[in-house]
């Protein structure tokens, strides 16, 4: 039997550049021609793919890593690198995916198909072809390829469900689900016995169903984190319509209107919008309870059986009713990808004792991507840097001669230009 993971990390990692090559014609009497190195590949990007035949998370809970491949290396006579291939991973529909460190919330893959670029590949490095001009006739240096992103992230899962069914532990709601349903949740006599959601999809007629969730009992105390009822409130709220299941003859004594006002708190102080859904509730086990003892509860709301069916199927067209209702307010929610431009320009801190460091991708790419340790290769890096306007900002920044600038791992003395 499969076990059910809803929440998951994941470490992602594009696939690195390749490298770009140094190269020069040797043909026949050509002793030295020009440069033919050609361009690394582009490293493989990591995508996330929503997959509706993905049930779980539990392939991460043991393997939470995954990388694409590598670029591979450009070659003489202008031979280009071929390009990593592309890992794509598939989710559960729902999945939301955060940043694991901050908790931002990237993206919200609900429907089957939703895609979203957890981690870039590197760029591929060129090749010194790339290099020749009227003031450079045989470059010797090449790029280097970048390093493809990488980043961790945290994996949830929202039961995409129409109604969801909310209620202490032992209320009766895997008993239900089974009964109206074809799901075949686990059913003891003791509390929290659902362990793990369950979803069972109602056929009403040819042309109307919709999804339940037997949502793990809450207890008071779960939206601060009590019992089982924390790790799955999520679930709740993705749900069009909430039915509250009140026991009628709860194992603890707790009387129904008690259970009504833990319940209704706890939904409310996870998310106050909870208690605008809209809400059905029901009082269960009517087959344990006479009738004088209802009078005597003051009980005024529908009550079900789901062992001899009493009450049942007027729940279910009442579920029906709501379900239609709501889905003609609220369109079936979309994927959503936070997408934010890459940002350009460079910034300077100032880490004190002399010393400075240089953060924005394209600088620090510039120094990334070629070879530090040829003069030649310097030279260009300090042209590149120039025309980017580095050497103003740095001055602008207060960077006095025989300051140290750091740009990623690489570091340089400051020298005011003559």
């Amino acid at each position: 039997m499969s076990q059910f993971v809803d929440e998951a990390q994941l470490n992602v990692r594009g696939g690195d550049g390749g490298a770009g090559c140094i190269s020069f014609r040797r043909e026949g009497p050509v002793v030295r021609g020009g440069p033919n190195g050609g361009d690394g590949g582009k490293g493989g990007d990591v995508w996330l793919i929503a997959d509706h035949n993905v049930a779980s998370l539990l392939a991460f809970r043991d393997h939470p890593h995954r990388r694409a491949e590598n670029g591979v290396h450009g070659k003489g006579k202008d031979l280009h690198g071929k390009r990593g291939e592309s890992l794509e991973i598939t989710v559960p529909e729902g999945t939301i995916v955060k940043d694991m460190y901050t908790g931002e919330v990237l993206a919200e893959l609900f429907r089957h198909g939703d895609r979203f670029l957890a981690a870039h590949g590197g760029r591929g490095g060129r090749g010194n072809a790339k290099f020749l001009s009227n003031f450079r006739r045989e470059p010797t240096f090449a790029e280097q390829g970048e390093h493809g992103e990488e980043r961790w992230l945290k994996l949830e899962i929202q039961l995409m469900a129409d109604v969801a069914l909310v209620g202490f532990p032992n209320a009766g709601k895997s008993t239900l689900i089974s009964v109206i349903s074809a799901a075949k949740p686990k059913i003891a006599n003791y509390p929290f016995t659902t362990l793990e959601p369950n979803l069972g999809v109602v056929s009403v007629d040819d042309d109307t169903d919709f999804v339940v969730a037997d949502i793990p009992g809450l207890i008071e105390g779960a939206s601060e984190g009590r019992g089982l009822g924390h790790q799955f409130l999520r679930h709740i709220e993705r749900a069009r319509v909430l039915c509250l299941m009140i026991d009628l003859q709860p194992l603890d004594g707790t009387s129904p209107d008690e259970q009504m006002d833990v319940l209704l708190h706890e939904l409310g102080a996870y998310r106050p919008e909870l208690l605008e859904r809209p809400r059905l509730v029901v009082g269960t086990k009517a087959d344990a309870v006479q009738a004088d003892e209802l009078e005597a509860l003051g009980w005024e709301h529908p009550i079900i059986s789901a062992v001899t069916g009493q009450g049942v199927r007027d729940l279910v067209g009442r579920m029906a009713a709501l379900v239609h209702e709501s889905r003609q307010d609220q369109p079936e929610p979309e994927g959503v990808v936070v997408i934010r431009p890459e940002v350009t320009g460079a910034v300077v801190e100032h880490l004190g004792d002399g010393e400075f460091r240089l953060v924005g991708r394209e600088v620090e790419r510039v120094v990334a991507l070629n070879d530090v340790t040829t003069p030649e290769a310097l030279s260009y890096i300090d042209h590149r840097l120039e025309r980017m306007g580095v050497l103003k900002l740095l001055q602008k920044a207060g960077v006095r001669e025989g300051d140290v600038v750091w740009i990623g791992d690489f570091s340089f003395e400051y020298q005011e230009s003559v």
